[in-house]
């Protein structure tokens, strides 16, 4: 594979907590370091700074990332990115929102507002009394079994909800809230809580929807971060408001779909670069077994599990579809086929496999080895902490990236 050639590259980052987002910013570093450059901003600011095409000598030219797919804490990451926002400044808003010294010394106009806990725990005080369960002020629904109990005793939708996380992008980094203002493609994706459709919001002319998928234009691209990272039981669903009044309500993006590769396809990218962080642990005789470590890491473990086996199962099905390609288009040339022969041969496969043989992916994830990645916690600010998990990221691009440039 030949970076240099690809025409439209695209970084996709899932989910995880803040976790994943320390990792995303590890591997960011990382394709920095080996030259690739986020484009991102308004369409004058990207068409000056960033100029593609026939305006670039060669000799100049980087390979330039302008098309970015986030799900929950990976929207985050790449609306900053899409705003035109530097790594190193969202580097900086964490330290100094932890009480740290900054690593970069940026110019004012480059500093994003700290980042601290109140921006991404924003109580969920309107339902707090929801609480309660209806069984301490009505009569018992024990009668019914535990999970009775639950289901009418507690109506609480979330400890916390995403809306700091709106504000905070719509008040301090998002110059341009609209994806349509944007100079680069943003495409962020939620699910719906009342259906089993994931939502693909972005710079779309008109909202339109499939059996499977919902395309939304009309969101702003805060609202859209706010749904997509709406991670229960932790946080509740986000409201969505559509043009006719009538409110959507949104949660996780990574629930429906884990590491949504093909949006960045479908418009048209021939390279994606792909970050996940849910690595399943290995067996370390430094840790020993899960077993040991009680409820939470092997609910962790199992989660991860089911995660990781859709994306092991996404990876393996890409790879037999170009297989699949390859071996009939040999075949074709073995026997001389005719070109008009071969073509027709070749199309069918493309079109009943949806492959696109111009497009190649790099997928860059944590070793499984890597038990201090598993254990470290989703959700905290940390600085120790997230400092290993970013240097974790950072360290696994490069491994990646060292086989392609």
């Amino acid at each position: 594979m030949n970076i240099q050639k690809k025409k439209k590259i695209a970084l996709v980052l899932s989910g995880g907590g803040v976790k994943a987002a320390a990792y995303h910013i590890g591997v960011c570093l990382a394709l920095k370091e080996k030259g690739f450059v986020f484009a991102g901003g308004s369409k004058e600011w990207v068409q000056q700074k960033f100029p593609s095409g026939k305006d670039v000598p060669a000799a100049d030219s980087k390979p330039t990332i302008r098309l970015y797919v986030g799900s929950s804490a990976g929207s985050f990451i790449a609306s900053i990115l899409a705003s035109g926002r530097s790594i190193e400044s969202l580097i900086t808003a964490f330290q100094v929102g932890l009480g740290n010294s900054p690593s970069y010394n940026l110019p004012e106009h480059e500093r994003l507002k700290p980042v601290g806990y109140r921006h991404i725990f924003h109580l969920n005080s309107k339902r707090m009394l929801s609480w309660l369960p209806e069984s301490l002020l009505q009569k018992s629904s024990l009668t019914g079994g535990l999970e009775v109990f639950l289901k009418k005793g507690f109506k609480l939708n979330g400890l916390f909800n995403t809306n700091g996380m709106e504000r905070y992008l719509r008040k301090y980094v998002l110059d341009e809230n609209e994806f349509s203002r944007l100079g680069v493609e943003l495409y962020i994706v939620a699910t719906q809580l009342n259906h089993s459709r994931k939502s693909i919001f972005g710079p779309f002319l008109e909202s339109t929807k499939t059996d499977t998928i919902k395309f939304i234009g009309y969101s702003k691209i805060s609202e859209a971060v706010a749904a997509s990272s709406a991670l229960p039981p932790a946080f509740a669903p986000y409201p969505i408001k559509k043009p006719d009044g009538k409110i959507i309500y949104h949660y996780d993006g990574e629930i429906r779909d884990t590491l949504s590769t093909h949006v960045a396809v479908d418009n048209g990218a021939d390279l994606v670069i792909a970050s996940y962080s849910m690595q399943p642990y290995h067996y370390s005789p430094e840790v020993g077994s899960l077993h040991t470590y009680g409820m939470p890491a092997i609910v962790n473990q199992a989660l991860y599990q089911v995660l990781e086996q859709k994306v092991a199962k996404h990876i393996l099905f890409q790879k037999q579809k170009k297989d699949t390609y390859t071996a009939v288009k040999k075949s074709c040339e073995e026997m001389n086929l005719a070109t008009d022969e071969k073509n027709k041969i070749l199309k069918l496969i493309k079109e009943n496999l949806d492959f696109k043989p111009e497009v190649d992916y790099i997928y860059i994830a944590p070793r499984a080895q890597n038990y201090e990645m598993f254990f470290a916690d989703h959700f905290s600010l940390n600085p120790t902490i997230l400092e290993k998990i970013v240097r974790i990221g950072f360290k696994s691009g490069l491994q990646v990236l060292r086989d392609y440039c």
